[in-house]
């Protein structure tokens, strides 16, 4: 890790005390993060971020009072920039996909491996998508369902082949680096077509053009455009 780096700001947000003591202590033994702040539930989670504005959130799904689903909604109007990552206990296909849908940048399940968890937090500041790997194909299968959520196709007409091809890698949650690579393209342009993407489809996040690209079938590079 670069000397000079910040580390990464952490907030939790979770009902249960211990479990917050336990990823406080565990976090606290590496330099690169740091906890800013904790919370009990999710209106007290709201202000805590609003205050801190913390690199990323920890944040519990089924919480007495507001549940994580509206704290998470309430709390990106507040925070933009700020990556949420679900943590929970839940596995269930349609709390993954509510979440996702809302905007989280990640889905963990508080039973993961401590190298697990610290490579999340690592990859959701910097940008990426982040889902328990067992939990990846409940989340394909819960988007493919038909509902009437799904925007009208002419959506996808907005976007050149290579901004498709882009969406697609998006759909996997891979970062800017990795599709430069994949795509033989500069990591910059990557960043442009993103950009691009984003604001064509009217998204906010790169969760939710994944979560697009997911609903629309669109999964890895189309082709080659070269």
């Amino acid at each position: 890790m670069d000397i000079e780096a910040q580390p990464i700001r952490v907030l939790l947000v979770d009902d249960h005390s211990l479990f917050r003591s336990g990823i406080r202590s565990l976090l606290q033994r590496y330099p690169e993060f740091a906890v800013v702040g904790e919370a009990p539930d999710g209106i007290e989670g709201i202000k805590r971020a609003k205050q801190l504005k913390p690199d990323v959130v920890l944040l519990d799904l089924h919480m007495p009072g507001m549940s994580g689903v509206e704290t998470l909604q309430l709390m990106r109007q507040d925070c933009p920039d700020t990556a949420i990552i679900m943590l929970t206990v839940s596995e269930e296909s349609e709390d993954l996909a509510q979440a996702m849908r809302a905007g989280a940048r990640g889905y963990l399940i508080k039973n993961i491996e401590t190298d697990y968890l610290l490579r999340a937090i690592r990859r959701a500041a910097a940008g990426e998508t982040v889902v328990a790997e067992a939990l990846t194909g409940k989340l394909v299968a819960q988007l493919h369902a038909p509902g009437p959520a799904e925007r009208p196709l002419s959506d996808l007409d907005k976007l050149t082949p290579r901004e498709k091809d882009i969406l697609a890698c998006l759909a996997l949650g891979e970062s800017n680096k990795f599709i430069a690579r994949k795509l033989d393209l500069a990591e910059s342009t990557v960043k442009i077509h993103v950009q691009n993407v984003l604001k064509k489809l009217k998204l906010s996040s790169r969760v939710q053009a994944a979560v697009f690209a997911v609903e629309h079938r669109l999964m890895g590079p189309v082709a080659d455009r070269h």
